[in-house]
């Protein structure tokens, strides 16, 4: 391998990871509204967004253990474990452990699901947003692509489309609210 491979395989795997993530955002909030339908989902889809998720997860892990290998930062072990302990873009870095911890947290409840109580899964998987969020600005402020207009592009639209999927699943929460019915998501179980 040259020099630039782990820089490659670090780049590339946190973009990777960046857009499993929001695809699944965008994935589970369509799950959980009624814009794909008010009956409920076949369990495929809900699949699909378990899966995505954990690419998500596998994607981020190739990008840290890239970054430790890659020579040209130094990235050390506990730069990536600990939030805003390296000299590398300390904000930055440190919100992106943040989020992988985030990531790693609804992973973990989501494999767990039938052991957790409906509750502490929901207010674990609350954590998708700041996740999202924290994610986006990590990739924004110190991914080394950030300024190319594919990304930007990518970046925008993504966005957008999380953001819309929230303001619908909100209003539709609230509509439900107000006709008496449980706002709980429809998601399939097995």
């Amino acid at each position: 391998m040259n020099n630039h491979t782990w820089w490659y395989i670090a780049r590339s795997g946190g973009i990777i990871a960046w857009v499993l993530l929001a695809i699944s955002m965008f994935w589970g909030l369509a799950l959980s509204s009624r814009f794909l339908g008010k009956r409920p989902k076949p369990n495929w889809m809900l699949d699909l967004h378990r899966f995505v998720g954990g690419l998500a997860t596998v994607f981020t892990l190739v990008h840290v253990v890239a970054l430790m290998l890659d020579t040209y930062v130094g990235f050390s072990l506990a730069n990536v474990l600990v939030p805003f302990t390296g000299s590398y873009h300390p904000l930055a870095v440190g919100w992106g452990v943040i989020a992988m911890y985030f990531l790693i947290a609804v992973e973990i409840t989501s494999l767990l699901r039938k052991k957790l109580s409906k509750r502490a899964w929901r207010a674990t998987h609350y954590l998708s947003f700041p996740l999202f969020a924290l994610a986006t600005f990590h990739l924004l402020w110190v991914g080394s692509d950030r300024t190319t207009p594919a990304l930007r592009v990518a970046v925008l639209v993504s966005v957008a489309a999380v953001c819309v999927a929230t303001v619908m699943r909100i209003l539709q929460a609230d509509r439900d609210d107000r006709a008496g019915q449980s706002s709980a998501p429809r998601i399939p179980t097995r």
